[in-house]
């Protein structure tokens, strides 16, 4: 028996700021849930189930928040799943929901992911000491920092390519008005004399720490047939893992990256990323990620990354833009991070993305990663139902 088409046809982020104290974790949660319910124009009685995530509870120290936060998101009596996977458990949840409908298990699900980073204090968590682990180091940023020096001496990247990636995602953030960075007096010149955090990786090149949520309503054929609005339709996508630590793991440019891009591709029908995919939403956390995972999803060659940076493609306006809604550069409640790309990838293809549109994207991707380089969920949305 052939899948069920999956059709976004909802979708409510928060206004993403360092603390949200007007609300608790329900409220934040309910807030974007309805939102996506009202861009559906639909209610909670027409949910089948709901699929939530987030990074680990011991960010804010709730063990298992999905039992008291069902209420708040309409799912007493119904089904309720947890998924979690790190940094990439946004899109994890999402793709989740998505086999839902997929397997004709449900109708209509909606999917919701959430961090409220004021509650908790994420840089000293992931610095807990793990047995038989790599130390962080202070933070994700010390854990990341070798693997972007490993980069550049591998392909011979400038120190300059890092603050081009900050300064482009400031500015795209400056066109959404949910994103949590909004620095209206950014400059080129203002990332680069930023102080250094981790060599080679300076202040403004770094994600913030957010409160925020995003929620998207997702159903089948039937579903999307009775939408007011445009659905995004779910092309291809994929999960993939692999150890923290092996023999012959490449920190660079994962295996596991590039696997579940080809995954996605192959399902797709996408033979070349670069000109076949209008647009891109990455998770990139650190700005050297860019060209990193331009080259791990196959969008430049091997050691070409930072040159598709550089030229100016990624742009707004350029040929393959990247993060058009300023990515989790400008907008980083962790558990939310990887939906909230999954989602701008369907305002794309909706035509619904406001100033930060871009003009006829008919495909794009939404990208996510975690824990370290370990954890990977990508989908490719598209305007037009897929090929049966």
């Amino acid at each position: 028996m052939s899948k069920e088409p999956v059709a976004v046809v909802g979708v409510g982020q928060t206004k993403h700021v360092a603390a949200r104290r007007d609300v608790s974790i329900a409220g934040l949660v309910r807030e974007a849930a309805q939102r996506a319910l009202d861009d559906a124009e639909l209610t909670w009685a027409d949910i089948d189930a709901v699929v939530i995530g987030k990074a680990p509870d011991f960010f804010e120290g709730v063990m298992m928040p999905e039992l008291y936060l069902a209420d708040a998101l309409g799912a007493v009596g119904k089904p309720m799943l947890r998924v979690h996977t790190a940094g990439s458990v946004g899109g994890s949840t999402a793709l989740v929901a998505t086999n839902l409908i997929a397997g004709r298990v449900h109708g209509t699900v909606l999917t919701l992911a959430y961090e409220k980073q004021s509650e908790s204090n994420a840089m000293w968590g992931l610095s807990l000491p793990i047995p038989f682990q790599q130390p962080l180091l202070a933070g994700a940023g010390g854990f990341f920092a070798p693997h972007v020096r490993a980069y550049m001496r591998r392909t011979g990247a400038p120190d300059t390519v890092g603050s081009l990636v900050a300064y482009k995602d400031r500015r795209n953030a400056l066109k959404n008005p949910y994103a949590h960075l909004h620095e209206h007096d950014i400059t080129l010149e203002k990332v680069q004399a930023s102080p250094m955090l981790w060599d080679p990786i300076r202040y403004s090149e770094t994600c913030p720490s957010s409160d925020g949520a995003c929620a998207m309503v997702l159903t089948d054929r039937a579903g999307a047939a009775r939408s007011p609005r445009p659905p995004a339709w779910l092309h291809g996508g994929a999960m993939r893992s692999e150890p923290t630590m092996f023999a012959g793991k490449d920190s660079v440019s994962p295996q596991a990256g590039k696997d579940c891009a080809a995954d996605v591709y192959q399902q797709a029908g996408i033979t070349d990323p670069r000109r076949e995919i209008d647009a891109v939403e990455m998770y990139v956390p650190f700005s050297w990620y860019e060209p990193m995972w331009l080259e791990n999803l196959g969008f430049a060659a091997e050691g070409e990354g930072w040159k598709l940076t550089e030229s100016g493609a990624t742009e707004l306006d350029g040929d393959l833009p990247v993060n058009m809604s300023g990515g989790v550069l400008s907008t980083n409640p962790i558990g939310a991070s990887g939906m909230i790309r999954f989602a701008e990838a369907a305002l794309q293809v909706r035509g619904q993305a406001g100033e930060h549109q871009v003009d006829g994207a008919r495909r794009a991707l939404g990208h996510a990663y975690g824990g370290g380089s370990q954890f990977f969920s990508m989908w490719l949305v598209g305007a037009e139902p897929p090929a049966s």
